[in-house]
């Protein structure tokens, strides 16, 4: 009786040890058990080794029956191995459950720090917030996303999903997401914001901190913000904002071309979503690319459109002049196409 007592209190005290006392305990009885059984019963147990096989067979209740003890020493230890050993292993597998039970946890409630690199960096959960990972997750294959937003619980679920939960003008929010490690962060405003005014100011609170954050870690973070009013944009000259997306602005002006040309907006609509099949994408100058025309005659081979040197769209128009070598192409084309351009220095 004292002796189920004492065995008892053991496993008590087992399971209220840290995770890895544990782990260490383990290894160090499995080992000493091998060695013990070996010296009980060396010519049924030959060496440690055997000793260990035979250990771990017991103690994971496997029982192959190729070693058995012969001797009543050995068949005591084997007792003492079916009532520590078993325990001791079913509290360590307990633990290891308990530890990806946690860890669940943790990444639902993003309070995880995220590893990875190239990743897009979206702040602010919204419905819009929402569409644009959709798109990114549909036009990049590779693409992992992370959400930085004060929800106790991840707002959604999948392989390349990742959330933090924090305040993206914090520092250590900043760091827990690895932005410097990421392609481009993108700042949204809430849904229905009324008070275009407060939600400008809160984008640029959180892209000041940004560029704070990488002037520290003397890097560049790629920002684009949505902002409400244009008006606003030049609040934002200091923060180094790479591109503004202005809500308002783009609403009205699509308005306007689908009241002028009737059905304008459902075409720039389908173009911008994949869904169309076609993207626009930004392609690298080649070397062999003297003129707008050797781009566009290469281009068309493999199915892409050139549309634009920057936000120039008078392609056609300057066909026979020089591209200058900071040119930044635009193309509309399938993802096949694109993945051609990609995938040499030159197109034949």
């Amino acid at each position: 009786m004292l002796t189920i007592l004492f065995m008892f209190e053991i496993m008590r005290m087992t399971v209220r040890i840290r995770k890895y006392t544990l782990l260490i305990v383990t290894i160090l009885f499995l080992i000493s058990s091998s060695f013990i059984i070996h010296w009980l019963e060396p010519e049924n147990f030959p060496n440690a080794f055997v000793g260990f096989w035979y250990v771990m067979t017991t103690v994971t209740t496997t029982g192959y029956g190729d070693f058995v003890p012969q001797t009543i020493a050995g068949r005591i230890f084997g007792l003492f191995l079916y009532l520590v050993g078993i325990g001791l292993i079913g509290i360590v597998i307990g633990k290891i459950v308990e530890g990806f039970g946690i860890y669940r946890k943790l990444k639902e409630e993003g309070k995880l720090r995220f590893k990875g690199r190239n990743h897009y960096v979206i702040i602010g959960w919204s419905n819009k917030s929402k569409h644009t990972m959709n798109e990114l997750l549909e036009i990049d294959q590779q693409a992992k996303i992370l959400v930085i937003d004060s929800l106790k619980n991840a707002p959604f679920e999948h392989e390349r999903f990742s959330y933090i939960q924090g305040d993206p003008t914090d520092k250590h929010t900043l760091e827990k997401a690895n932005v410097v490690e990421a392609r481009a962060v993108l700042v949204f405003t809430r849904d229905n914001e009324a008070n275009s005014v407060a939600a400008d100011g809160q984008s640029l609170l959180i892209v000041s901190a940004i560029e704070s954050y990488a002037v520290e870690r003397k890097t560049e973070i790629y920002t684009i913000v949505e902002i409400l009013k244009d008006k606003h944009i030049s609040n934002f000259k200091h923060a180094n904002v790479d591109e503004f997306i202005v809500s308002d602005e783009a609403l009205s002006d699509m308005m306007a071309k689908a009241a002028v040309d009737k059905g304008s907006s459902k075409m720039i609509m389908e173009l911008l979503s994949s869904r169309s099949g076609v993207d626009i994408r930004k392609v690298e100058k080649r070397d062999l690319w003297t003129t707008y025309n050797d781009a566009f005659e290469d281009l068309k081979k493999v199915g892409a459109n050139l549309i634009s040197d920057r936000n120039d769209f008078n392609i056609l128009t300057k066909l026979e002049e020089r591209i200058p070598s900071d040119a930044e192409l635009y193309v509309i084309c399938s993802p096949e196409s694109f993945k051609k351009i990609m995938a040499s220095e030159s197109i034949n």
